[in-house]
C-alpha cells in the first residue's frame, strides 16, 4: 500500500488505548503521536508506545505537517473544536461518536469537512462488522425477498446512570445511535414516522430504557429498543442483543454473546448458520479501510461518514425526546440506582464498566 501514514492519538483513555493497540497491528499505520493532558496518562502511553511522540499539547499534532491523520479519542465537548483543527491543517480524521456534544455543532463539523479535501469516518462500529456486511449481502442476493420489517435490540447492565459518559448523551443517544444508524443503513432511507416508549428505571430523571418503532420514506418499518437495565443486580449478568431482518419471503437474524456472533439465514435458497468471533468495537476493519481510503483519494463507501453520525446522532435525540411526550412512568428507587452503582464500582468483568485504569 506504500508508505506508512502517520497519525496522532488525540486522548488516551480507554477508547485511546483500544485504537492504539489495534494501529500498531495495522501494517498501514505508524502512531506518531499520542497526547492527553493526564500526565499519568502519557507515561502509560510511553510506556506501550515507546517510539511515539507522547505530547500533552494537542497543537502540536496538528502543526506537524507530517502527520496525516488524527485519531480523535477525546469526549464529545471536545471533538467539534478538533475537527474544525484537522481541516484547517488538511489531517484526515478518525473520530469516536457523537462528532459534538451538541447537534448545532455536529452539523458544523459536518459541513466543515464536507467543504473541505479532509477524509473522515466516525467508529459507527458496527458497520464495519462481518455479521452486518453478510446479512446484507444476503439482502443484496434476494434471499429475503423485499426487505420489509428492521428489528433491533440492545439491552444489558451496562453504564448506570451517572456514571459517566454525560457529553454523549443518556443511553439511547450514547449508545443507541449505533442502533438507529445500523437500521437507517439496512434501510437505505431516512427516517419518516416514530413512537417512543421510555422507563424512568429507578426513578431516574430520564428514560434508560426506550423502545421506539416506527417508519422509514420507503415504507419500511423499524423498532428499535436499547436500555442498560437488564438485570444489574442479577447474581450472573447477561445480555439481550439481536438484529432481525424480515422480508417478504425470507428472513435473516443476529444473536451475539459478545465473544461469537451468529447470523442465521433462513432464505428462498439457502438455509445458512454462521459462527464466527464477534470483533469487539472492528477498530482494525476501521483502520484498515481508512489507510487504503487516504491511499485512494477517497472514503471507502463501507465506512460512515460525519453525515451518517450527525443523522444517527439527531434521530436518536428525537426518538429519546419523543419518549417524554408519552406516559413515562418510574419503577424503582434511587436506592436502589446507589446500589447498582455501588455493585458496579466493585466489579472487575462486567458490562460497560468505566473503572480508572491503573498506571
Amino acid at each position: 500500500m506504500g508508505s506508512k501514514k502517520k497519525i496522532g492519538l488525540i486522548g488516551f483513555g480507554r477508547m485511546g488505548a483500544k485504537y492504539l493497540h489495534y494501529l500498531q497491528a495495522c501494517p498501514d499505520w505508524e502512531v506518531a503521536y499520542i497526547c492527553d493532558v493526564d500526565e499519568n496518562a502519557r507515561n502509560y502511553a510511553k510506556k506501550l508506545s515507546p517510539n511515539s511522540t507522547i505530547v500533552a499539547n494537542e497543537e502540536e499534532i496538528f502543526e506537524d505537517k507530517n502527520v496525516d491523520a488524527v485519531a480523535l479519542c477525546t469526549l464529545a465537548n471536545f471533538r467539534h473544536e478538533q475537527i474544525q483543527k484537522a481541516v484547517k491543517y488538511g489531517k484526515h480524521i478518525i473520530s469516536e461518536k457523537p462528532i459534538g456534544d451538541t447537534l448545532e455543532r455536529e452539523w458544523k463539523s459536518v459541513k466543515a469537512v464536507e467543504n473541505s479535501g479532509v477524509l473522515a469516518t466516525v467508529n459507527l462500529y458496527l458497520r464495519n462488522s462481518w455479521y452486518h456486511s453478510k446479512m446484507k449481502q444476503y439482502i443484496k442476493d434476494g434471499e429475503l425477498g423485499e426487505l420489509a420489517i428492521i428489528r433491533v435490540c440492545h439491552m444489558t447492565p451496562g453504564l448506570a446512570p451517572g456514571e459517566g459518559h454525560e457529553y454523549e448523551g443518556p443511553a439511547f443517544h450514547d449508545c443507541g445511535m449505533h442502533y438507529v444508524d445500523i437500521a437507517r443503513w439496512y434501510a437505505e432511507s431516512e427516517y419518516k414516522t416514530w413512537h417512543s416508549q421510555g422507563m424512568r428505571m429507578w426513578n431516574y430523571k430520564d428514560p434508560w430504557w426506550i423502545q421506539c418503532h416506527g417508519t422509514f420514506e420507503n415504507g419500511i418499518v423499524f423498532d428499535i429498543t436499547q436500555g442498560f437495565v437488564y438485570g444489574q443486580l442479577a447474581k450472573e449478568q447477561t445480555h439481550l442483543s439481536y438484529v432481525d431482518l424480515i422480508g417478504t419471503k425470507g428472513i435473516v437474524r443476529m444473536t451475539h454473546d459478545f465473544k461469537t456472533a451468529v447470523v442465521d439465514l433462513h432464505g428462498i435458497n439457502n438455509t445458512i448458520l454462521t459462527r464466527l468471533p464477534f470483533g469487539g468495537k472492528n477498530i482494525d476493519t476501521m483502520c484498515n479501510r481508512f489507510a487504503k481510503s487516504i491511499n485512494d483519494g477517497k472514503l471507502d463507501p463501507q465506512l460512515p461518514t460525519l453525515r451518517d453520525s450527525a443523522i444517527a446522532s439527531e434521530y436518536a435525540w428525537k426518538f429519546f425526546e419523543n419518549s417524554k411526550e408519552h406516559d413515562l412512568p418510574a419503577i424503582g428507587n434511587l436506592e436502589t440506582l446507589e446500589l447498582i452503582r455501588e455493585h458496579r464500582r466493585n466489579l472487575k468483568d462486567g458490562y460497560g464498566l468505566l473503572h480508572r485504569r491503573e498506571f
